[in-house]
């Protein structure tokens, strides 16, 4: 298998460059992608890494726990509210497929987690670094993709097909603003992250109620200055991260927002409102960090749709594609391609 290692500003096209509403004729999509489709559209513009991810292919693991609030769950029966002490595996990691990416790109970052719940299966939440997302279909997924296909001959991609695409794609305008805006967090610790679609809490009596929720760092946020941007060596978050945890515990508080009426519940290129009625739900604690290779979170399938009795999703379109999208990368890599 081919493994492409793309310049940087292709690496960091993977979500700032715009994944939105529609295709205009030049990139042409199935009106319904496939599962199959999107994750072989990654593979032409990243080529394939052997046995790793299609899609945030760099990363870190770590390992932790979970205590969940009293408020949470007058909200929510799930057991990830019960204030117990869950343990958590967790991963970080770079958007895009190159395992090589350069860890100053202008790119978002990933916090993926998976709860173990008190007498019953997994819990997973999979979340970026920027509060929106940028499709609200998965057919804009693909067509991007496609748009960002290399040229055999120069090995770029063709400027003129991304600007077709840049041009038919409005909803791609809030995530890649907000990414070109942002320099990138000095370190995964010091980032917050967003679980970016609508979910649905059911209390006891069955009421649901629609929420969003981000995970904020006690640490603070802190990002890289212009100056850092231009300096910083290629791969420094795994290591800023592992020193930081030999510091001390790394906590992350679960704040959740309140849905109100009329809020888009269906659409992740969307953000909600100011105003919101919100709560804390409970605090993440990251005790040790380490390299992927071998470590527990490597072969986890972080599906943000495994969940458990009290937490469900709403209809996102791009939500409910994810599941069926990282079963073919898991089912691909588990086997060696």
């Amino acid at each position: 298998m081919r493994n492409n290692k793309l310049p940087e500003f292709l690496s960091g096209w993977l979500f700032a460059g715009a994944l939105a509403l529609g295709a205009s004729p030049a990139i042409a999509v199935a009106q319904e992608a496939t599962a199959e489709q999107a994750v072989e559209a990654i593979e032409e513009v990243f080529g394939v890494t052997q046995g790793q991810r299609r899609n945030h292919t760099k990363g870190a693991c770590a390992l932790g726990e979970f205590i969940g609030t009293k408020e949470a769950a007058t909200y929510s029966r799930s057991p990830l509210f019960s204030g117990q002490k869950l343990p958590v595996v967790a991963r970080f990691s770079l958007a895009g497929g190159n395992p090589n990416a350069p860890d100053t790109a202008k790119t978002p970052r990933g916090m993926a987690l998976e709860f173990a719940l008190p007498d019953s299966g997994p819990q997973h939440i999979t979340m970026l670094n920027t509060p929106m997302f940028g499709a609200a279909q998965p057919e804009t997924f693909v067509a991007q993709m496609i748009a960002m296909k290399p040229d055999p001959a120069t090995g770029k991609p063709d400027p003129k097909k991304i600007k077709e695409f840049r041009d038919s794609h409005p909803d791609n305008r809030a995530q890649a603003e907000f990414l070109a805006s942002h320099n990138p967090p000095a370190s995964y610790a010091s980032s917050a992250y967003f679980g970016i679609h609508t979910f649905k809490f059911i209390d006891d009596d069955g009421k649901v109620t629609p929420v969003r929720w981000r995970f904020v760092p006690q640490d603070g946020e802190k990002r890289l200055t212009d100056a850092e941007l231009k300096t910083m060596p290629p791969d420094f978050l795994e290591r800023r991260l592992v020193e930081r945890a030999k510091k001390g515990k790394l906590r992350w508080d679960m704040i959740v927002t309140i849905g109100k009426p009329g809020d888009p519940e269906d659409n992740p290129t969307l953000t909600w409102p100011e105003g919101h009625k919100q709560i804390k739900a409970g605090t993440l604690t990251i005790s040790s960090t380490m390299p992927q290779q071998g470590a527990a979170c490597e072969y986890v399938n972080f599906d943000p749709l495994i969940m458990g009795d009290g937490i469900e999703p709403s209809n996102d379109p791009i939500l409910l594609f994810r599941s069926p999208a990282y079963a073919v990368s898991f089912a691909k890599r588990i086997s060696g391609m």
